[in-house]
């Protein structure tokens, strides 16, 4: 089959990372790059022998079988419906907006187009994933604790929190999509924020956050974010059930149940080249493992913003997410 040529939208660390990946297919062709700083594009572009395109319409003139959105939290919504008009199979990088009404809207244009998408959830891929997956097939999940300990990145948009939407939303999403995953979908969520910035000039997030959810199947959880170290401290889940407890991060799955404790480790890196196969498959029409359409990702997405919200608020957010109908569901917010 021909060479799938893709186009990014973007061209910070994310879209430098896909590129890498992508330029590793031998079935992918790197078309262009269009960014909003013209020499970033530039540069990334020359780097793989792509072209580079000046905005978005242009890069989709040139044809491409499917598009990359590697954009901030902040500028994400006019890229996505250019796409979405034009009907080329989209990969969004996550937090797929900084605020729900633009992941609502795109995720109503991809489904009134049908339209091929996924989303850079790449700890899904995971072969450990699946054994915890395997492992709790048949005991419910009592308690989750979910965590991620981490710095401020250093890009300027990141500590505001109308750029970011914040920890909980742009760094701890991979760790709530884990627990929509393993868990189940939260219905409760009441969140506390320490009303104090990290360390750094002009920020206005909170540096750390906590929170206690409860979930449709019975389980209930807990969630802290933090940015206010200088290394990425502690990323992940503890999950327990009966007579079985579980440590899972991005380097391995830890086991200990009645036989004793078990470490399988894991290759973050192999899960981040893993998602790029599997979209590229699948526009290419020889694979169907899209693990997170942009549907799937629209769950996490409300439930990072509800924690947000809760923390935001001082006030309990209440879910309702019918399997049936992700677009129909909303969130309250209690008085």
């Amino acid at each position: 089959m021909r060479t799938c040529r893709v186009g990014l939208v973007g061209a910070g660390g994310v879209a430098q990372r896909h590129a890498r990946v992508l330029g590793g297919f031998a079935d992918v062709e790197l078309l262009g790059v269009t960014d909003v700083v013209p020499e970033a594009a530039a540069e990334l572009a020359g780097a793989h022998g792509a072209r580079t395109f000046g905005d978005v319409e242009e890069l989709l003139a040139a044809g491409p079988d499917a598009v990359y959105v590697c954009v901030p939290p902040f500028a994400h919504g006019p890229a996505e419906e250019a796409v979405i008009a034009a009907g080329v199979p989209m990969f969004v990088e996550k937090p797929v907006a900084v605020d729900l009404a633009t992941a609502e809207h795109v995720a109503d244009l991809v489904a009134r187009r049908g339209l091929l998408t996924g989303v850079g959830h790449h700890w899904r891929y995971l072969p450990v994933v699946q054994r915890a997956r395997e492992l709790l097939a048949d005991r419910p999940v009592r308690m989750v604790s979910g965590a991620w300990w981490d710095k401020v990145p250093p890009v300027a948009w990141w500590s505001r929190q109308d750029r970011s939407g914040g920890p909980v939303v742009e760094q701890a999403a991979h760790v709530l999509d884990l627990v929509r995953s393993l868990v189940g979908e939260a219905t409760e969520v009441t969140a506390y924020g320490n009303g104090t910035p990290p360390p750094v000039d002009g920020a206005d997030i909170d540096s750390v956050t906590t929170a206690a959810l409860r979930f449709a199947g019975g389980a209930v959880g807990t969630l802290t974010a933090a940015c206010v170290l200088g290394w990425k401290h502690r990323a992940g889940l503890e999950i327990l059930a009966d007579g079985l407890a579980l440590s899972l991060t991005e380097d391995g799955l830890v086991v200990r149940d009645a036989d004793g404790e078990r470490r399988y480790d894991a290759d973050p890196e192999a899960a981040r080249v893993a998602v790029d196969r599997a979209f590229v498959d699948a526009v290419r029409g020889v694979g169907d493992d899209v693990r997170v359409p942009y549907a799937e990702a629209l769950g996490t997405q409300r439930l990072a913003l509800a924690v947000a919200d809760s923390a935001r608020t001082g006030r309990t957010v209440r879910l309702d997410v019918p399997a049936a109908a992700p677009l129909a569901t909303g969130v309250t917010v209690d008085a």
